[in-house]
């Protein structure tokens, strides 16, 4: 049964709408780059990317850089996100700035109305978002793309706790070549990652990575999931660091589910 949407939710579904309509060139993080080095050491790293290619500029010059720090929000009547991820095969790569699995066609999620295709997944040790201060061990960012080249990314925050078995079957396969993609030949489905509750915070923002394009949306879980401390030092021995700083929230409104 579908439940009558009040003026404020059909608002809140509009201004998300909003927030869902403008494409951008790179497809989703742009860990891949070309033609130019970056990374997150001194020399090269977040704050000299915008320096290393007119490329690169709105690492700068940018008003809506991702990540955030997640403090002043608003609560608002917002439209649920529905997952519809299916089981794939495990396809992974060491890209040179972080583990990433590339997902086939097929799986998807729904928000207000609107579907858009999970194209990869990646991690950031430590979680690029911050909450009210606080940085989590890791980070997900499920990347997905729909047909006009809009972008959405769902950030999941990952904790010490419980081992993770849906970790676990990544991290021990990841390739020891850099830059080579490999397939596994073992199943993964990255519903199985996602909290409980599906509650969230969501704000325009860019890319983490070079070039950081804009009009990216976010959607942040409000709740983390856990992963045991060797899975996350699993992760730490090949990337002790590749999360980008927390950027000026520049009069940006962070709305919260209810």
């Amino acid at each position: 049964m579908t439940t009558p949407r009040t003026p404020k939710y059909v608002f809140v579904t509009l201004l998300i709408g909003a927030l869902l309509v403008s494409p951008i060139a790179s497809d989703g993080q742009d860990h891949k780059a070309p033609g130019h080095s970056w990374d997150y050491s001194k020399a090269s790293g977040p704050a000299h990317w915008a320096e290393l290619s007119p490329d690169f500029a709105t690492c700068k010059l940018g008003h809506h850089q991702s990540p955030i720090d997640i403090r002043e929000t608003k609560k608002a009547d917002l439209p649920p996100i529905l997952f519809d991820y299916k089981p794939s095969l495990l396809q992974i790569i060491d890209n040179g700035h972080t583990v990433e699995v590339d997902y086939p066609p097929g799986s998807s999620i729904s928000v207000g109305g609107k579907t858009y295709q999970l194209v990869q997944f990646h991690f950031h040790h430590p979680s690029e978002a911050q909450i009210r201060g606080k940085r989590s061990e890791l980070e997900m960012h499920l990347v997905h793309s729909d047909a006009e080249g809009n972008r959405v990314v769902v950030a999941v925050l990952i904790n010490a706790g419980r081992s993770n078995d849906f970790l676990q079957s990544i991290f021990v396969h990841v390739p020891h070549e850099k830059g080579k993609e490999e397939a596994t030949g073992v199943t993964v489905d990255a519903t199985t990652l996602l909290p409980e509750s599906r509650a969230y915070f969501t704000f325009p923002g860019s890319l983490t990575t070079p070039p950081c394009s804009e009009n990216v949306t976010w959607f942040v879980l409000k709740n983390p999931v856990e992963a045991s401390s060797s899975q996350i030092k699993m992760f730490a021995k090949i990337y002790k660091n590749d999360a980008r700083p927390v950027q000026p929230l520049a009069g940006r409104t962070v709305l919260e589910s209810q």
